[in-house]
């Protein structure tokens, strides 16, 4: 099976037939179509590529040829999805909700929220310096970061202070709870990465069969 380009709507909670409530996140699946064929014979492994929504912006002569080589409109995001190499997708074939079923597990990749460059206290929770007896300007500092005469160094992948978020993440084994084929949406169990509107990949999950 391949996957989807879906939206972030926001999170929101339903409530299941026992009267237990479960915090969701709302998916909504807008227009998605296979733009290209990827082959084993060709090109060494079988996808698609599947493009989303309407494009927004004037796209460089490069990426308008690509679409234009396939016979299809210029779209405003493209992502391949891995398939296999029996299945059957045609150019211009549209993709909705239905690709999935309520109960199946999924893996949710999307870029993190950007938090811009952040101390060690928020970027890695430090517990910090002390607040009193007689500590000054230490309070959110990260304390030691090496040895002394031998090695004398900082060690590779020392966490420090630095560019915190805006990455690429992938929350596996997110299980859907509701599908609504009507408004083309789809409700996973618990929180994907990335803030309200941020574009994300739903593929099959790779572990939870």
């Amino acid at each position: 099976m391949s996957g989807l380009i879906a939206r972030k709507a926001g999170m929101t909670q339903i409530f299941t037939e026992d009267g237990s409530a479960l915090a969701v996140t709302v998916l909504n699946v807008e227009t998605c179509k296979v733009i290209a064929r990827r082959t084993s014979d060709k090109d060494g492994y079988d996808a698609i590529q599947v493009g989303y929504g309407t494009a927004k912006k004037a796209e460089s002569r490069a990426v308008q040829g690509h679409y234009a080589k396939q016979g299809q409109e210029v779209m405003r995001s493209l992502k391949e999805f891995r398939i296999a190499s029996d299945a059957s997708y045609e150019l211009g074939q549209e993709l909705n909700s239905s690709l999935f079923a309520v109960g199946q597990k999924i893996d949710v990749a999307g870029t993190s929220k950007g938090h811009g460059f952040a101390g060690v206290m928020k970027r890695y929770d430090f517990a910090g310096g002390r607040a009193t007896h007689g500590a000054e300007k230490v309070h959110r500092q990260m304390g030691s970061t090496g040895q002394c005469q031998w090695p004398g160094r900082v060690f590779p992948g020392k966490k420090m202070p630095g560019h915190y978020g805006n990455v690429r993440k992938t929350v596996q084994n997110l299980e859907i709870v509701r599908i609504d084929e009507d408004q083309n949406r789809i409700l996973v169990k618990g929180a994907v990465p990335g803030a309200k509107n941020g574009l994300l990949e739903l593929r099959p999950a790779v572990k939870g069969a």
